[in-house]
């Protein structure tokens, strides 16, 4: 296989090499439609440079799988022969080639609402003042980042590490602060809230996947105990509205609630368990390590993220109950409605 592979490639260099590029693009991108944008081509001349590939090496290359594309094994086995020095070879050509002002290009993101929040504000400012030509597209999070990843599905997302897998490359983030919200006149809102209150009380759960247990839940397995999940949502927006209508609690990462916090709509208080939390990283695949425009978004978006962490783990501690200030606050919460 090997050899017949270097074979087709070496009639290539007689024949058209443009076409290894658009098969890269179409290889990276799993997408007609992208690998056309990512090669600023119309969407016929990427499907006419396919047609020339199944032409030029006899095999379908591309089939389709419902809505999407799955290269043949023949592509697989080509791609996995020619992609290592293809990008090289793009990386000798391009290293240092991007040029925010000029640049017009498309990235794709993932990341929780609560983060998209934070960052698309600060980075919109960035891209108006230094890259105006530059899209930024969030693409909906998947708790199985690596599939995000190695499908091409996105260029980079903010998540837990991927361990154990060697073509994701990470930039450490910040370790998240779990803590527990819940209306500011609630009866938990204290800050000697007991192990025994905690897991008797209705909870609220943020799940992405749908799965009703948690790290809150291996932590009170500690001490053989359970709660009960009385609602769960989807995305970190629905929470302040529940929370602040009803009895529930919930338990979840101090930066995606901190609006709700500062401006005392919820009080928070420290769990009575220790929740071990994973580290955020930002991730993005190996074969994008070399990529100008894409390293250029990386320094960005690290740095915003960085320092909105700081500074919101700086403001956090103030918001905390201490002794009798929820019930205070409360109180004149009621006080201000009545007048």
């Amino acid at each position: 296989m090997r050899q017949l592979l270097y074979n087709e490639i070496k009639k290539m260099r007689y024949q058209d090499l443009n076409l290894l590029v658009i098969f890269d693009a179409i290889m990276t991108e799993g997408s007609i439609t992208r690998a056309a944008d990512r090669l600023a081509l119309t969407q016929p001349a990427v499907s006419n440079a396919l047609s020339r590939m199944r032409t030029v090496w006899k095999d379908d290359v591309f089939v389709k799988d419902g809505r999407n594309i799955r290269p043949t094994v023949y592509a697989q086995n080509l791609w996995s022969q020619i992609r290592g020095p293809l990008h090289n070879l793009e990386k000798a050509m391009d290293q240092g080639s991007f040029d925010p002002a000029s640049a017009k290009r498309t990235f794709r993101f993932s990341a929780v609402d609560a983060l998209v929040s934070v960052i698309w504000p600060r980075l919109r400012k960035v891209i108006e003042e230094e890259a105006p030509g530059i899209n930024i597209h969030a693409v909906p999070y998947s708790i199985k980042t690596d599939e995000l990843l190695h499908n091409a599905d996105v260029d980079m997302l903010i998540g837990a590490n991927v361990i154990g897998d060697s073509v994701i490359q990470t930039d450490y983030l910040y370790t998240p602060c779990y803590v527990c919200v819940m209306r500011p006149d609630h009866p938990l809102a204290k800050a000697d809230l007991s192990l025994e209150e905690f897991a008797a009380a209705d909870h609220l759960l943020v799940s992405l996947s749908g799965d009703t247990t948690g790290i809150t839940d291996q932590a009170l397995a500690q001490y053989d105990l359970t709660r009960r999940i009385a609602m769960s949502v989807n995305h970190f927006s629905a929470v302040t509205p529940l929370l602040k209508e009803s009895n529930l609690i919930a338990v979840m990462p101090s930066t995606t609630i901190e609006s709700a916090i500062f401006n005392e709509e919820l009080a928070v208080v420290n769990p009575p368990i220790e929740v071990v939390a994973p580290q955020l990283s930002l991730c993005w695949h190996k074969r994008q390590e070399h990529d100008p425009g894409l390293s250029w978004l990386r320094k960005h978006v690290s740095r915003i993220v960085k320092d909105h962490a700081d500074q919101h783990y700086k403001m956090i501690e103030q918001r905390m109950c201490k002794e009798g200030s929820c019930q205070a606050k409360s109180q004149h919460l009621n006080h201000s409605e009545m007048h």
